[in-house]
């Protein structure tokens, strides 16, 4: 659609630009968990008019600050009533950042409709980090200095990502929808999703995936602890007299409580370095030996105890073969070694293994293998699990 700067003008003047609601979730369990604010132009003629019909007009022209600040406002007023935990996000324009008196003009906006700061979220995109990343730091400092959380939005778009996170206090990092969109079918997304995933939990940031459409995406996402999510699966930015109806609208389908629910029971809703903590003390204190073998068969990753059965240290099998630890039995597990590459599930193969040294008993082993796979259920490795029944 093709408007002037006069209409512009003209819509600011009679208090068109509205702001519009979409919800943000917690992904494990489909709850509300705040909205990000996104400007409309609610044209008397032709209904709601999309920002990148009349935003970049408004910067161009040096009305980008009064439009934010109509959109704050009213954003405020809406929402006031908001039960303590929700949250609004807004997306500030890379122009506002070049001034020092954003941070008071969002401050002024809040107090004067009573809307506590530690309840809004401000988006920076990476793109308007680029041209004067101190005065950005400048701002955002205030901004958390007032108790605002900090957001990076389209994180990996951009350039110098990891400079601008330890440049600037942020909070939250938003995965781009672009990733988003193909991660269910593209590996090369998955992984970068998964990375930015991981490098938020690091820097002990909240996720947040743009752009989610579909339960595939969604649970993918909750798969690799990404936390909060929005799209069109929960819902479409609609007017602040929706909120009512959004917020007691069902957004978990069965397939999706059921792994909600799983991974509850798994203690997988705990921090990253704690569940590794969990995880590791029940990997060593096992009374089976373990290893995670990769698809060329090698050792990544073992405890004490299948150590000790192969003779040699932990440090001695990380990145060698199956068939260079142990050579004389290697021909007899071949064979289920490359099943379970194929996605095979072989549970307790009996086997014997002889004395390593003379005058020693040989031992009896059940061996099971389980094929792992990523997000996608493509086989990445093999879990290796020997359990030593010759007393039995």
């Amino acid at each position: 659609m093709l408007v002037t700067i006069s209409e512009v003008r003209g819509a600011l003047e009679n208090g068109e630009i509205v702001p519009c609601f979409q919800p943000i979730v917690e992904l494990r369990n489909g709850r509300v968990a705040g909205f990000e604010v996104l400007a409309r132009w609610d044209h008397p003629e032709c209904g709601l008019i999309l920002p990148e019909n009349f935003i970049s007009l408004a910067e161009q022209n040096g009305l980008i600050g009064e439009l934010t600040q109509q959109v704050l406002r009213k954003s405020f007023r809406s929402v006031r009533t908001f039960e303590e935990p929700l949250f609004l996000a807004v997306n500030v324009s890379p122009i506002q950042l070049r001034y020092l008196t954003l941070a008071r003009q969002i401050h002024d906006a809040a107090a004067d409709h009573e809307f506590p700061l530690n309840r809004l979220t401000v988006e920076i995109t990476e793109s308007a980090l680029v041209n004067n990343l101190q005065r950005a730091r400048e701002i955002a400092i205030d901004l958390r200095e007032m108790g605002c959380e900090l957001a990076l939005d389209d994180f990996g778009t951009g350039y110098s990502s990891l400079r601008h996170l330890q440049a600037l206090p942020f909070n939250k990092l938003k995965i781009d929808r672009s990733f988003v969109r193909s991660m269910v079918y593209e590996r090369q997304s998955r992984k970068i999703v998964a990375a930015v995933v991981g490098l938020g939990h690091s820097l002990d940031m909240i996720t947040i995936a743009e752009g989610i459409e579909t339960e595939a995406q969604a649970e993918m996402l909750v798969w690799l602890g990404c936390e909060l999510g929005q799209g069109w699966l929960f819902g479409h930015p609609r007017p602040s007299e929706s909120i009512p109806e959004i917020l007691v609208a069902p957004r978990t389908s069965p397939r999706f409580s059921v792994l909600a629910s799983k991974m509850a029971a798994a203690g997988l809703d705990a921090h990253p370095t704690q569940r590794l903590a969990q995880l590791r003390a029940i990997y060593d204190g096992a009374p089976v030996g373990l290893a995670f073998l990769d698809r060329n068969l090698r050792y990544i990753s073992l405890n004490e105890r299948l150590a000790d059965m192969n003779g040699a240290s932990v440090a001695d099998h990380l990145g060698r073969t199956v068939s260079e630890m142990i050579p004389a039995h290697y021909p007899s597990v071949e064979p289920y070694l490359r099943r379970a590459l194929n996605g095979e599930v072989i549970p307790n193969i009996r086997a014997q293994r002889p004395a390593r040294k003379p005058g020693q008993p040989g031992r009896t082993v059940l061996l099971s293998y389980q094929p792992v796979t990523d997000e996608a259920g493509d086989v990445i490795g093999i879990s290796l699990a020997v359990l030593d029944v010759t007393e039995l």
